[in-house]
């Protein structure tokens, strides 16, 4: 099984990544989360390996998770010999399981003195993509 982690809040993602490794689940991660589980002894695989993205800080990070092989491994339906067939076909690796927290963006925009570039740079696209692709699979996906 295989497991993304992607957490803005990262309370517990270490313990949790620990149990999952424990049982035999592969994590892939993005930058920040990669680097914490990293630090912490957590082997895991760099979201890039999924993505085909070379660089997960493409204009600034804004492209960590979003690409066509990561949305299609969360979103291939497992019970279709079409989608199995067209993901060994193309590479496309099978994600059980999706952990995320999206950015904080009511609480980084609730200091009055939040700037517009800060608030901007706060809305979220990659989480609540990954979110909802694995909701649109649930009868494939834990998240």
């Amino acid at each position: 099984e295989t497991c993304v982690m992607s957490v803005s809040d990262k309370t517990g993602i270490v313990e949790l990544a620990k149990f999952l490794t424990g049982r035999g689940v592969k994590i892939i991660s993005t930058g920040g989360t990669g680097k914490l589980l990293l630090e912490n002894g957590v082997r895991v695989i760099a979201i890039h390996e999924v993505t085909g993205n070379e660089n997960d800080d493409y204009f600034d990070g804004r492209m960590k998770t979003i690409s066509f092989n990561y949305e299609s491994a969360l979103l291939y339906k497992r019970d279709n010999p079409k989608h199995v067939a067209q993901a060994e076909e193309l590479g496309i690796p099978k994600i059980d399981m999706v952990v995320c927290n999206l950015y904080p963006f009511e609480k980084v925009t609730a200091d009055p003195k939040c700037a517009v570039d800060t608030a901007i740079e706060n809305i979220d696209i990659g989480g609540p993509c990954m979110v909802r692709a694995a909701a649109k699979n649930y009868y494939d996906i834990v998240f």
